[in-house]
This record gives structure tokens, C-alpha cells and sequence, in this order.
């Protein structure tokens, strides 16, 4: 009888009993689901955008020669920390060397040859001086001459003589005058430290100085050596790749949306990220610092051009940069071109389309190691002036007996 029974096929009344009840559970199961996507939808995803394509970014910073050379030393590899000021290559300063003491002894021959003019305006001062004293005598004595030729006791011959001799002096003391403006007109309004000559030859001395110091090629800020090309004994030049520097204390996430999920993206909103690297272990939190004015498409190495005939509607990808929590980042290190999965809480209260919280005052938007090049290299050029110049404490300024003598006139 039990056997009998297990075989019996199940009853119309037990078949729909069943049916009924897979049916309400397929429309529980639905309603459930339809209410907990309304839910997420209401709470979570109306007021938040959320891409896949999104990827950490950062300045990468190209440290680049700038003399020519070769290279002596290497001193930094990749993935070494390095401090901003470091010496990362050190090229051979030889050639260098020799061009700055060849510039020196220009300078110091320049500072001495214009010394030499400044000596000659004196001593074309003093031919001035003598010649215009002699001049005076003889227009003395021309005056008695005439005086004495009136009662007989000077001869017409003597009277004759003196002014003969006071027309040659007054041409020697005109070409003496025509000496001093000719040098005048190289040295007036200069000393012999602000002459062209000497400041040409400082200028060539501080680009000598300047192309010595770049003969060791530093950091330009602090950060982490990354593709470093340069190897020992070969030979650099100006605007030559040496490496790379990465910061990390300041990265960002550069997430690409769709542009018709955008309408309510601002500047400000609050935005939550998952990093591949670490999954849901760490979530960084950020801000919307901005929007790239184009999409990725226009700032591409081919942009398209739709005019062409072969137009076809696609959607396109803008652009949003989006602040890292700094504090995170120093408990959680990343590195740019991580992958994410990036939110915005696009429900926060909107600031304009066009602000930007964007702020260049992190450490790699400027350095200082140049700063301080052209101020060694002109404290050096003084001190070859100061010591090759020759000063004469009698020297004056040349001009006392010009005016003087254009005072007599």
C-alpha cells in the first residue's frame, strides 16, 4: 500500500496548490526587488553619478638638462625618494670650467682696458688744462703788446708774432678739446664699473657662471624618481629627458563621465573613491574641484572632425577633476594611473558650472633652486671688478677745466 501510494501521481488540487504558491513567491520576489531599486534609487543613486572610468592622476614632473655635457655621475635611481635641491646627475664639468675662467679674464680685461680710458680722459684733461693756461698767457701778452705798440716801444713784428702764436694755441687747445669729447662720448655717464665694455663682460660671465652650475642637474622639487634615461658617459644637451619626478603628497582623480550625466555635476560636491589597488579596504573621500572646458575627445592627438561626411553620433566623455583627501593619502599611499570606481553626490548644493576650487600652491607648482644662480654669479663678477680695477685718488672727474674754460668763452 505505501509503495502504491508514493507512485501515485499528484493531484489537480496539489498541482495548483503548488503553482499558486511559486507564483506568489515570484510576485514577492518581484514587488521586494522593484521596492529595493526604488528605494536605492530614491535614497542612493538620484542624488549620486558613479564611473568605472576614472583613474588617479598627479604631476608628473620632467627634469630635463640644461648645459651641455657629459655625464660623470648618477646619483639617483628609480623609485628613490629625492628632496627638492638634490643633485640627481652630475655631468662633466671640465669644458664648463675652462669657458668660466676664460670669461673671467675677459671681465678683468675689460674692467682693466676701460680703466685705461678713464686714465686717458685725465690725462687728455691735463693737455686741456696746460694748453688753455699757455693760451692765457699769450693773450696777456698780446694785451701789453698792444698797449706798448700805441707809444713805439713794442715793434709791429712782436705785436705780429703774438697773435700768430695765439691763433696756433687756440687750435691746439681746440683739438685738445675735440680729444676730450671724443672720449667723453665713450665714458660720460659711466663709471669705469657701469662702462657697456664691463658690462658686457659681466653678462658673459654670469651665463659662463650659470652654464657651470647647471653642469649639476637637480631636483626641482621633492618627489620620486621615475624613468630615469641617462646612464654614465653620455653626452646631454639642452632640453635632453634626464627623468622624472612624482609627487605624491598631491594627486587627484580624473573621472570621465558621461556628458548626459552631467547636468547636475558642480564644483564642490563631495565625491566617494574605490581604488582597484586596495578594493574596498579604503574609501577616499574628495571633492569636485572642477570640469575640463571640452571633452577627452577634442584634446586628443586626432581630433575628430564630423564634417567630414562619416558622422556618427556618440556619446562623448568629459573630464572631472576631483581633490584626494591629502590626509588620506598619507595614510594610504597611490600612485597616478591607479584605477578607480569614483561617486559625486550630485544632490549637495550646486555651485556654478564655471568655479574652480582648483589651487596651484602644493610644492611642485614652484621651485627654487634657480633662484639663487644669477645672484652667486653677479657677486662673484663684482668681486673680479673690485679686483682688477685701479683707482687714482687725485683721479677727479675730468671736467672742472671744460667748464672752466667754456666759462672764459
Amino acid at each position: 500500500m505505501n509503495a502504491e501510494q508514493t507512485d501515485a501521481p499528484l493531484s489537480r488540487k496539489s498541482i495548483r496548490a503548488r503553482r499558486n504558491f511559486l507564483l506568489k513567491a515570484v510576485a514577492i520576489g518581484v514587488v521586494v526587488g522593484v521596492l529595493a531599486v526604488a528605494y536605492r534609487y530614491l535614497t542612493y543613486d538620484r542624488d549620486w553619478v558613479t564611473t568605472d572610468n576614472a583613474f588617479v592622476s598627479g604631476n608628473i614632473l620632467p627634469v630635463q638638462a640644461d648645459a651641455t655635457g657629459v655625464v660623470a655621475k648618477v646619483l639617483a635611481e628609480e623609485t628613490q625618494l629625492v628632496k627638492e635641491g638634490d643633485v640627481l646627475v652630475q655631468l662633466d664639468e671640465q669644458r664648463a670650467r675652462a669657458a668660466l675662467a676664460q670669461a673671467e679674464a675677459e671681465l678683468g680685461r675689460a674692467v682693466r682696458n676701460v680703466g685705461a680710458l678713464f686714465a686717458n680722459r685725465r690725462q687728455i684733461c691735463q693737455k686741456v688744462t696746460a694748453r688753455a693756461a699757455v693760451r692765457e698767457r699769450t693773450i696777456h701778452d698780446l694785451a701789453r703788446y698792444k698797449q706798448a705798440a700805441a707809444s713805439g716801444a713794442a715793434s709791429r713784428q712782436i705785436l705780429q708774432n703774438t697773435e700768430d702764436t695765439l691763433a696756433a694755441q687756440d687750435a691746439d687747445l681746440r683739438e685738445a678739446r675735440a680729444e676730450y669729447q671724443a672720449m667723453e662720448s665713450r665714458l660720460g655717464g659711466v663709471t669705469p664699473t657701469t662702462h657697456p665694455d664691463v658690462e658686457l663682460a659681466k653678462a658673459r660671465f654670469n651665463d659662463a657662471y650659470i652654464e657651470f652650475l647647471r653642469q649639476s642637474i637637480r631636483a626641482p622639487t621633492t618627489g620620486y624618481v621615475a624613468k630615469r634615461r641617462v646612464q654614465v658617459g653620455q653626452r646631454v644637451r639642452p632640453g635632453d629627458q634626464i627623468l622624472n619626478i612624482v609627487p605624491l603628497d598631491h594627486l587627484w582623480v580624473e573621472a570621465n563621465l558621461w556628458e548626459n550625466r552631467m547636468a547636475r555635476v558642480r564644483p564642490g560636491q563631495e565625491a566617494v573613491i574605490k581604488v582597484d589597488l586596495y578594493g574596498s579596504s579604503a574609501i577616499f573621500h574628495g571633492t569636485v574641484e572642477g570640469l575640463v572646458p571640452g571633452s577627452g575627445s577634442v584634446f586628443a592627438t586626432l581630433p575628430p572632425d564630423n564634417a567630414t561626411g562619416n558622422f556618427i553620433r556618440i556619446v562623448q566623455r568629459v573630464p572631472v577633476r576631483i581633490a584626494i583627501d591629502p590626509d588620506e593619502l598619507k595614510k594610504t599611499p597611490l600612485r597616478p594611473g591607479l584605477s578607480t570606481v569614483t561617486s559625486i553626490n550630485v544632490g549637495a548644493e550646486p555651485a556654478p558650472l564655471a568655479a574652480s576650487t582648483v589651487k596651484t600652491s602644493t610644492s611642485e607648482y614652484t621651485t627654487g633652486i634657480f633662484n639663487k644662480d644669477l645672484a652667486e654669479a653677479k657677486t662673484r663678477a663684482d668681486e673680479i671688478v673690485k679686483k682688477n680695477i685701479v683707482r687714482d685718488v687725485n683721479e677727479g672727474d675730468g671736467r672742472c677745466v671744460m667748464e672752466r674754460e667754456a666759462s672764459a668763452h
